[in-house]
């Protein structure tokens, strides 16, 4: 019942992501009134849809200690429920960002070893797509925080977007060991000399995002929401600049006509849809966070992430990971435990 235009784009963007996932069953939890005759128009969901209903909707404006201690038995709530009871492999929400970080934390608990969970999400670059986090979970990070993002990020490339070896990087305001802050500058070195098979990079400035350079780029969640904030407003700005040049002539227009193939190219490749589905990491349980303004195809593709992540084991290779890190950071422990 969350995001802009639900529960329509829900239910649309549930029936394009089945044409893809054809094996996809469906636990919908929300105001049955409303979602039955929605599902009505698509008859190849209404076999593998099991609609939960309840009236109580967390609404975007509603603030996360709110929605935990009144929203019981929200749309929201229930559905990170069936996660949590092993009803459901994985949520998908276009709802409160906040709200669904607070429940879900509380809900699903974090995965030991894991002392915050992070926002992830996927944005283009120049060599194709890069994964970053912390987009705004933990405004304030310690060195420990973020050697945690680190390996949750590189197993979250390991699984979505499917590289072998993804390389990570810390975002800092120069590449020099002695630039930044103490947490960042104690956290490359901590990353530096783990025996994990990590391959770090080191630091990387901003214009090193969109370059591509790092597969996996890391930063506290204050720094990274600003980033990504930043991006998408110049890629907008950028946008509204070709828009006006086209139609500033009749030659310019004619121009467009001739270059349309390639201008909806790159259209395409910068569609935000395509890259709809931020997750947060670090959970027991696979909680997908869509963007509230979002239509059916990038809720579609914000289904298709939890798809990804579910089938690819996130959850049992995210914990392997930790477990050795924690291993590999206090080796005296599993000293004492022999």
């Amino acid at each position: 019942m969350g995001g802009d235009r639900a529960p329509q784009i829900v239910v649309d963007g549930a029936a394009l992501a089945r044409e893809r996932y054809p094996e996809l069953r469906y636990l919908m939890f929300g105001d049955k009134k409303q979602l039955t005759p929605l599902l009505d128009a698509h008859p190849e969901l209404v076999e593998i849809t099991t609609i939960h209903h309840t009236d109580s909707v967390i609404l975007n404006e509603d603030k996360p200690s709110t929605a935990l201690r009144s929203g019981r038995d929200s749309s929201m709530r229930l559905a990170i429920n069936a996660v949590r009871e092993g009803q459901a492999a994985a949520v998908v929400s276009a709802g409160n960002t906040g709200a669904l970080m607070g429940m879900a934390k509380f809900v699903l608990k974090t995965l030991p070893g894991i002392a915050r969970p992070a926002i992830a999400g996927i944005i283009p670059t120049a060599r194709g797509e890069t994964a970053m986090l912390d987009l705004g979970a933990n405004v304030q990070c310690d060195a420990e925080n973020l050697v945690q993002f680190a390996v949750m990020g590189e197993v979250f490339a390991r699984t979505v977007l499917d590289l072998q070896r993804p390389s990570i990087g810390l975002l800092n305001i120069g590449v020099e060991d002695m630039k930044g802050v103490e947490a960042v500058r104690e956290a490359a070195t901590i990353l530096r000399e783990t025996t994990l098979p990590i391959v770090f990079k080191g630091f990387i400035e901003g214009n090193d995002i969109t370059a591509g350079t790092v597969d996996v780029v890391v930063t506290d969640g204050f720094t990274g929401n600003v980033a990504l904030k930043t991006a998408e407003g110049t890629a907008s700005l950028y946008a509204n600049f070709l828009r006006e040049a086209f139609k500033s002539s009749w030659m310019s227009k004619l121009g467009y006509l001739l270059a349309k193939n390639s201008m909806q190219t790159l259209r395409t490749r910068f569609d935000p849809r395509r890259y709809n589905g931020a997750m947060l990491l670090g959970l027991n349980g696979i909680v997908v966070k869509s963007h509230g303004g979002t239509d059916e195809v990038g809720f579609s593709n914000a289904i298709g992430v939890a798809v990804e992540m579910t089938q690819h084991g996130f959850i049992e290779k995210m914990t392997d990971d930790f477990n050795s890190l924690q291993t590999d950071l206090n080796p005296q422990k599993e000293v004492a435990g022999q």
